[in-house]
């Protein structure tokens, strides 16, 4: 049986007066392509339903473990927030900000989740491992 994922994903981040607009919003729809991507007085914004192609990137880099701690740490009753930076995602790079804010601003992403569990979400876009690879072979 497939599971049906219901969720809304909003991708924000600012822009500096040093920085391109454009190459603000190419940072976030590199890592985000499904994301509708707008601008609003000084920030990029954005909104989707779907994380399929960010949790491909979090496969490909082999970072699923350190993308669960992110999610788990950044966990509240209805999702989960994580920010990453933005220098990396220009580059196509998932590199999640920890600490101190960059000075540019890093990209939050905030993920409420409505079907099914926040816990089922996280594994489905971030599974578990063992020794670095899925647990579950018929996974992604």
């Amino acid at each position: 049986m497939t599971t049906i994922y219901s969720v809304d994903v909003r991708v924000e981040t600012p822009i500096n007066d040093t920085e391109v607009t454009d190459r603000v919003v190419d940072a976030v729809e590199t890592l985000f392509p499904e994301t509708d991507v707008g601008t609003e007085p000084g920030r990029v914004v954005g909104e989707t339903h779907s994380l399929e192609q960010f949790s491909d990137r979090l496969h490909d880099q082999e970072i699923l473990d350190t993308a669960r701690r992110e999610f788990r740490d950044g966990t509240d009753g209805d999702g989960f927030e994580f920010s990453l930076k933005k220098q990396a995602a220009h580059e196509g790079v998932v590199n999640f900000a920890v600490g101190e804010p960059d000075e540019l601003g890093d990209i939050e992403v905030t993920v409420t989740v409505r079907e099914p569990s926040v816990a089922e979400y996280v594994d489905h876009v971030a599974p578990p491992t063992r020794d670095g690879t899925p647990v579950d072979p018929d996974g992604r």
